[in-house]
């Protein structure tokens, strides 16, 4: 079908990388640090989701039947990127070879999440994922969700193992490109400064360290030692109860505004 791969490139709306680090129960900062190492943001500025085709994945995916002819876009060696918006012209050519194989083998939006894990995102047909990467910024941070959870990669976002999370997610040669150290560094940057919610305050939960967490107990009327353990949870907990807040013991967007600082 034609395709402009051109909607409504809608940005994050605010609060969704919040909520998604709840869903995940990670900082938000972790999520952050995978946008900024992945894309640095989901749309081109012609409003078509960043694109980067993978030319192995079109070989393997069409038994390497257009190698010989059109080695540029179909190879069983990785690379060959023109980079930018000029990655759809390679894209648009594969695609008048097989366009669902094409479509499968570029990596999408600020994720980068391969087209051919359409399935493990939870989308029922690969054109569905590819109308939620062209739709928002919001939709392909659900994407990212689902992936993650199905992937059991959350588990790694948590404990900021990042060269664990780097070999799921960006596969066995992670090492080639410094994955987990770019990761590790991105998330350094935006923990310290970077990952904050809608309101401006870091999110804090289990393990988070710092002034922050020393205002929030000073707020909640409890020892401040600006260690974020077990007891500042509990009071995190009674509080969210006693105000009607999404009882999770994280402290986001709506229980920071509700302490009132």
């Amino acid at each position: 079908m034609a395709r402009s791969f051109i909607g409504q490139a809608t940005r994050f709306s605010d609060g969704a990388i919040e909520e998604a680090a709840s869903k995940l129960g990670c900082e938000v900062a972790a999520i952050r640090a995978v946008i900024a190492v992945e894309s640095s943001g989901g749309f081109f500025g012609d409003k078509r989701p960043k694109i980067l085709f993978e030319r192995h994945y079109f070989s393997r995916l069409t038994n390497h039947k257009f190698d010989a002819g059109n080695p540029d876009i179909s190879s069983k060696k990785p690379r060959g990127y023109i980079g930018g918006p000029a990655e759809y012209d390679r894209l648009r050519r594969a695609m008048a070879l097989d366009e669902p194989a094409a479509l499968q083998s570029a990596s999408w939006g600020a994720f980068q999440i391969m087209g051919e894990n359409w399935k493990v995102c939870g989308y029922s047909t690969v054109d569905e994922f590819i109308d939620a990467m062209v739709a928002s910024e919001d939709q392909q941070l659900d994407a990212f969700v689902r992936f993650v959870k199905s992937k059991k990669l959350d588990d790694e976002l948590r404990r900021f193992d990042w060269e664990g999370f780097a070999r799921g997610y960006n596969g066995s040669g992670y090492k080639e490109n410094d994955y987990d150290k770019k990761l590790a560094a991105a998330f350094a940057f935006h923990r310290a400064g970077g990952a904050r919610t809608s309101t401006g305050r870091r999110l804090l939960r289990m393990g988070s360290e710092g002034p922050d967490v020393e205002e929030l107990q000073k707020a909640l009327g409890i020892p401040i030692d600006g260690d974020f353990g077990p007891d500042t949870k509990k009071a995190v907990l009674k509080f969210q109860k006693a105000k009607g807040l999404k009882v999770d013991g994280l402290v986001g967007g709506d229980t920071w505004k509700a302490l009132g600082i």
